[in-house]
């Protein structure tokens, strides 16, 4: 069954993929930790204390979470990671964004040169309704579609 979703656009594109869910906030640096200290080609969430996504890639899905959390570190966390290119295709999030997180994915994009397309905004709803392995359309106007 297909649902349509309508969030506030912070980095735009048009993208098809994968989503890995998290009902628990995406910490960036706990997520990308070890990926990125030990130089690896895929990102695996090395974050401990997300029982949904550890263990699992991260590269080239399309993140699904409430919010994103951490501390300063995030920014260049995500800046790092995209510079590594092992980022999800996007990120998206049922509340709003925090602005280190913010930051470091428009650094990723104009930095890196590595677009995360990143929506907010989504609503409770969305993370009530949507699974890991569920495919999801997302349009530039912050349009995101359950396949």
């Amino acid at each position: 069954m297909t649902k349509i979703f309508h969030g506030r656009t912070i980095i735009p594109g048009d993208v098809e993929g994968e989503a890995i869910v998290t009902r628990a906030g995406f910490n960036t640096l706990a997520s990308f930790h070890l990926s990125l200290i030990r130089n690896t080609e895929v990102a695996v969430c090395s974050d401990h204390n997300n029982r949904d996504i550890y263990g699992k890639t991260l590269t080239g899905k399309i993140l699904c979470a409430p919010k994103t959390i951490g501390s300063t570190s995030a920014g260049a966390t995500w800046e790092n990671a995209a510079f590594n290119k092992i980022t999800p295709k996007a990120v998206l999030l049922s509340e709003r964004i925090d602005s280190l997180g913010a930051a470091g994915l428009i650094m990723a994009d104009h930095w890196a040169d590595n677009k995360i397309i990143t929506i907010d905004q989504l609503g409770d709803s969305f993370l009530k309704v949507v699974n890991s392995g569920r495919i999801l359309r997302v349009k530039r106007n912050g349009t995101v579609i359950l396949m």
